[in-house]
């Protein structure tokens, strides 16, 4: 089959990799039908996640067709098509239970990091009961896709961590990909205020487009100055860092306002500063999370119902032989004007 193998920092081809196999009882062979990148894959490339190691299928996201399932399966069967999420759980173990299947004790984000993942013609899903949601008849898969990671990611990472309520003002730090899923999520608790915050002036005029109150362009200098101009020098109740990166979190700790919340989606690979010489007394809740998928199901009947148009996050397909330019097109967003690119096999 082939498959998108990562090779060690800044490595990476499309080659031939044998189909694999079952090798659990809970396990599920899917063919690959549709498949994404994601900025977490670019975090990979640059070295920045170190469980990741040189030789893997790259991918955590996608829609498929089940081939065959293990005796231990039984909700799935061959023939049905499936969303695949980004995060195995086993459902039985202390963190599933506790709805934090990220930390599944034999599951979590493992897809296209420990073990091999969807930027495939194949993948073998662990604990496919409760990792597999079946798509209902004539839904949109590309749609779908974005229902594997990015929605979930956004709602639970930035919207619920962040406390959003009705009224409430947001600051999203970032306008790619997860800033905007974050911002389509955040809509559905009517904050009265949605300031997305970027360098890029396409992006910020996409955020416009999909609901933000509000746009500040950073490139100035005077970020901060901006956003507390817009909330009567208040700052924001919910700041969102959806970037990665050091500055974007510093700009967080310097536009939330006393009690409110600064929610953390970005992947860091380098170290940030925390200013508690002037935040420790300003009651405030920080929080980080990797995505638990709990929110898959109800994500999935607001995407069906048309009430999130998640085919907006959607700007370029192309085949698996191409997914080399796929790449290359998807890490060149601001030249390709790329958000979500859409790989079909």
């Amino acid at each position: 089959m082939r498959a998108l193998v990562y090779h060690g920092p800044g490595l990476k081809a499309l080659e031939e990799r044998p189909q694999p196999q079952l090798t659990q009882t809970g396990d599920a062979l899917v063919r690959v039908t549709r498949t994404t990148l994601c900025g977490t894959d670019l975090h990979i490339l640059q070295g920045d996640v170190a469980t990741c190691l040189p030789g893997t299928i790259l991918g955590h996201e996608g829609v498929g067709v089940v081939e065959s399932v293990g005796s231990g399966v039984s909700r799935f069967h061959k023939g049905d098509r499936v969303l695949i999420s980004c995060i195995s759980a086993c459902g039985r173990c202390p963190a599933c239970r506790r709805g934090m299947y990220s930390h599944c004790a034999t599951g979590g984000w493992i897809l296209g990091n420990t073990i091999d993942g969807t930027q495939a013609d194949w993948v073998r899903i662990p604990h496919a009961d409760t990792s597999l949601y079946p798509i209902p008849e004539g839904s949109d898969e590309d749609a779908l896709v974005m229902l594997s990671d990015i929605l979930p990611t956004g709602f639970e990472c930035g919207v619920l961590n962040g406390r959003v309520q009705p009224g409430s003002s947001v600051a999203i730090v970032g306008a790619g990909p997860i800033g905007l899923a974050t911002l389509l999520t955040a809509q559905l608790y009517s904050p009265a205020q949605i300031i997305l915050i970027d360098l890029d002036e396409h992006r910020l005029a996409i955020g416009k487009r999909f609901g933000a109150t509000h746009t500040v362009h950073s490139g100035a200098g005077d970020a901060a100055a901006q956003v507390l101009a817009l909330t009567n020098g208040q700052g924001v109740d919910t700041a969102i860092e959806a970037v990665g990166i050091a500055a974007t979190f510093e700009l967080c700790q310097n536009i939330v306002a006393a009690g409110g919340f600064i929610a953390n989606i970005g992947v860091h690979g380098h170290p940030v500063e925390l200013h508690l010489e002037r935040l420790w007394s300003q009651n405030l809740t920080i929080t980080t999370r990797l995505v638990d998928t709990v929110s898959t199901p109800l994500l999935l009947k607001t995407v069906l119902s048309g009430r999130i148009d998640a085919t907006q996050l959607i700007t370029h397909h192309f085949k698996l032989d191409q997914i080399l330019e796929a790449y290359d097109t998807f890490a060149r967003a601001a030249d390709t004007k790329a958000l979500k690119v859409i790989v079909t096999t």
